[in-house]
């Protein structure tokens, strides 16, 4: 439990997240751009929340709209300050992926992907060196047959493995990091899997928990209930407190309440959903993280008839005020003016709630 004096320093601390998160409102910084460039993905994990599938290009954005947009951002916003997060679906399916970088490097943005990491090989590394990858986050579920049944990839998990040790020997990549999606069926693994990224020299882990998104909610077993969480949370703070060498956190999603805020992970949770945070989908839609469910009234415009810039702007109303994920309840709740509601992505927007509130833990 904290200290009065503790407990002090973040109510403190929380408070000027509340008030940069209000100038946010009026005056958004777009710091982090999602550029979805598939939806096609060579793996069909059983939590995605784009719900990617192998077979199902759909409508992919052309190379020549994302051009005209990283070129009309580069001319508005200096950007060197906008990181681009490249993602899909898999990204590296996308044929011209790394002609569409080339021309992003030239303008002077800096970038980094999201990956299953399954066609990272010595050819693949050479291109992704080319064209000056900075960071990487890599997906493993769990140890070698519980990874490869849920992401239905027979043999992904050794190739990962081998793509994953490529990319910690590169001179040009910064961090690589591990992305763990908890649930059900690889709670039990933590431990063994902590010393399997010790094993192949993992500097950063992000553990985050299954969310109901996307494919997850056909799956609803997967989810962690609040005594998982408690064992979740512990873990990642034991392990920080060890010394080793991976430097473990949380994700960014959910409000954790004082006892947990920044302990299990290095900043006080905010949704930056339309505040630092903008995307565009694998279709050309302008929207914000791509975890937010694609509900066409959340949709700001599409990079094929829309300046990025102006819609980024003038638009994306819904998501620049305290009520934007509210009802009564919530802002009854002592917690309301940090927590306002959790995360966008996890809002019920059906029956206006949100879909995880972890006040059973943090409240104890």
């Amino acid at each position: 439990m904290l200290s009065d004096l503790e407990k002090k320093k973040k109510e403190y601390d929380l408070e000027c997240v509340r008030e940069r998160r209000k100038r946010l409102y009026e005056k958004p910084e777009l710091r982090n751009l999602f550029i979805e460039v598939t939806s096609r993905c060579n793996a069909k994990c059983e939590h995605c929340g784009s719900r990617c599938d192998q077979f199902e290009q759909g409508d992919e954005i052309e190379a020549e709209y994302l051009k005209k947009t990283l070129k009309e951002i580069s001319e508005c916003y200096d950007p060197r300050t906008v990181y681009l997060n490249i993602t899909g679906g898999e990204p590296l399916v996308r044929k011209d992926l790394f002609d569409i970088l080339d021309y992003a490097i030239s303008l002077g943005f800096s970038w980094g992907m999201t990956s299953n990491g399954i066609l990272i090989n010595e050819k693949m590394m050479e291109k992704l060196e080319k064209a000056k990858l900075r960071t990487v986050s890599i997906s493993i579920d769990g140890l070698e047959k519980t990874h490869d049944d849920f992401r239905k990839t027979p043999g992904g998990f050794k190739r990962i493995l081998k793509g994953i040790d490529l990319l910690n020997n590169s001179k040009v990549v910064e961090i690589t990091q591990v992305t763990t999606v908890v649930s059900k069926k690889n709670i039990h693994e933590l431990e063994d899997l902590y010393q399997l990224l010790l094993d192949h020299n993992i500097k950063y882990w992000r553990v985050v928990n299954c969310d109901p998104i996307g494919r997850a909610n056909d799956n609803k077993d997967l989810f962690l209930d609040m005594d998982e969480y408690r064992y979740l949370f512990q873990f990642i703070q034991e392990k920080s407190k060890e010394g080793k060498m991976i430097d473990i956190t949380y994700g960014c999603s959910h409000y954790l309440g004082l006892n947990l805020e920044k302990e299990i992970r290095k900043h006080y949770f905010i949704c930056m959903a339309g505040l630092y945070v903008g995307s565009i989908l694998s279709n050309g839609d302008i929207f914000v993280c791509p975890n937010v469910p694609r509900r066409k009234e959340l949709i700001q415009g599409n990079i094929r008839k829309d300046s990025f810039v102006y819609v980024w702007e003038q638009k994306y109303k819904e998501f620049r005020h305290e009520d934007r994920t509210s009802n009564k309840k919530c802002k009854a709740c002592k917690h309301w003016n940090y927590c306002l509601g959790d995360a966008f992505h996890t809002w019920d927007f059906d029956q206006n709630k949100p879909s995880i509130c972890l006040k059973p833990i943090f409240d104890e």
